[in-house]
C-alpha cells in the first residue's frame, strides 16, 4: 500500500473542502459540481482504504479466535476473509498504476469493422455489446454518439462515451485490432471464418480544458441527417455534425444529441482527445504516459484473438493472458487482460 499516497489524497480533500466555504463558490455551478465530484471520489478512495484496515483487524481477531480456542470450524470462514480481502487489495494497487495525466478521464471508444464483410459487422456488435457489459459491472454509463448499421446485419461503426473514474486509464488497454474466429452464422455452408475488428480509445475533456488549442481555421465543419434509432426526428433535420480537422486529416462525428449546437460541442471534444494522442506520439521524451498504445492497428496485428471453434480460448498477443470461458468474456469480464496490460506497462 506505499504506492496509496494517504496524506496526499488527505490533503487534496481538505483544500477542496475548504474551498467549498468561499462565499463565491456557487457562482460558477459547473466548477462546483467537478468540486464536488472530485471530494466524492477522494472520499471512497479514502473509505475503501479504511474498510481494507478494519477487514484485516477483523482477520487477525478471527484467526487468532480460532487459534486459542483451536477451533476449526472457523477455517473455513477465515479463509473465505482472505481471499476477498486480497481481491480487494489488488485491486486497489491497480489503481495505483493508473498514473498517467490523463489516466482519470473519460473516454470515447470507437469500433469499426474490418475484412470479413457481414461477419465482421456482427463481430463490432458482439464486441459492442461486450465493452457496455464491461462498463456495466464497472458503474460506468455509456452514451452512443455515432452509429452506422451493418447492410445485412451488425453494425458498421459505433462511437460511444464512457464516462466514469479512470474510464481512460482502464480502457486504453484495449486499444487495438480484435480478431474473431468462428463457424459463420452467416455461411450457409458451415464454413470457419476469421473476422477483424479495431478499437480506437481516446481521452475525452470538459469543455473548458485548455490542454488543446484548436484554430478553427484548420476545421472544415458538414452537417448532414442522423440515421439509425432515434424515432422521426432523425430524419428531418441535419443536426448531425462531420468535422475534419485539416492539418492533420482526423474525422469525427457525431448525431446522437437533437441538436447541432450539442453535437458540434461533443465532436469537438472528441476531437480534442484525438490530437492529443497525436501530440503525445511527437512528444517521444513522454511518450510512457501511452505506453503500449502506439502500434499501428492493422490487420494482421491484433491484440486479441477470440476462437469460438474448433475450441474456446481468447488469448490476449501482448500480455499472454488466456480464458476457456469464452462467454464470461463476452459478458464483460475483461478485468485479467486489462490488469495484465496495466502491470505490463
Amino acid at each position: 500500500m506505499a504506492l496509496f499516497d494517504l496524506a496526499k489524497l488527505e490533503e487534496e480533500k481538505s483544500e477542496l473542502e475548504n474551498s467549498m466555504e468561499a462565499p463565491d463558490f456557487w457562482d460558477d455551478v459547473d466548477k462546483a459540481n467537478k468540486v464536488n465530484q472530485r471530494i466524492k471520489i477522494l472520499s471512497g478512495k479514502l473509505d475503501r482504504y479504511a474498510s481494507l484496515q478494519s477487514t484485516a483487524e477483523d482477520i487477525e481477531t478471527l484467526i487468532l479466535m480460532a487459534d486459542e480456542e483451536e477451533d476449526e470450524s472457523l477455517i473455513d470462514e477465515i479463509k473465505s476473509e482472505i481471499e476477498s480481502f486480497n481481491t480487494a487489495v489488488q485491486a486497489l494497487k491497480l489503481e495505483t498504476l493508473l498514473k498517467g495525466e490523463y489516466d482519470s478521464s473519460n473516454a470515447v471508444l470507437s469500433l469499426h469493422a474490418g475484412a470479413g464483410g457481414t461477419e465482421a459487422q456482427d463481430w463490432v456488435q458482439m464486441l459492442f455489446r461486450m465493452y457496455s457489459r464491461y462498463c456495466e459491472n464497472k458503474g460506468y454509463s455509456v452514451k452512443v454518439l455515432d452509429l452506422l448499421d451493418g447492410d445485412d446485419a451488425g453494425i458498421k461503426s459505433v462511437t460511444f462515451e464512457v464516462d466514469g473514474e479512470n474510464a481512460y486509464g482502464y480502457l486504453k488497454a484495449e486499444k487495438g485490432v480484435h480478431r474473431l474466429v468462428r463457424i459463420s452464422p452467416f455461411d450457409s455452408s458451415g464454413r470457419r471464418h476469421t473476422s477483424f475488428a479495431s478499437l480506437d480509445v481516446t481521452p475525452i475533456f470538459d469543455d473548458d480544458n485548455d490542454t488543446i488549442e484548436i484554430n478553427p481555421d484548420d476545421l472544415r465543419v458538414d452537417t448532414y441527417r442522423s440515421s439509425g434509432a432515434g424515432g422521426q426526428h432523425v430524419n428531418k433535420t441535419s443536426s448531425a455534425i462531420r468535422i475534419t480537422h485539416l492539418p492533420t486529416g482526423i474525422v469525427v462525428q457525431c448525431q446522437n444529441e437533437r441538436s447541432q449546437l450539442q453535437n458540434k460541442e461533443m465532436a469537438m471534444r472528441m476531437l480534442r482527445g484525438k490530437l492529443l494522442e497525436v501530440q503525445e506520439r511527437e512528444r517521444m521524451e513522454q511518450m510512457s504516459e501511452i505506453k503500449g498504445e502506439m502500434k499501428k492497428i492493422e490487420w494482421g496485428s491484433q491484440i486479441r484473438s477470440y476462437v469460438f471453434q474448433p475450441y474456446t480460448m481468447v488469448k490476449d498477443h501482448r500480455t499472454g493472458v488466456e480464458n476457456g470461458n469464452i462467454q464470461a468474456v463476452m459478458d464483460g469480464d475483461l478485468d485479467s487482460y486489462i490488469n495484465a496490460f496495466l502491470v505490463q506497462s
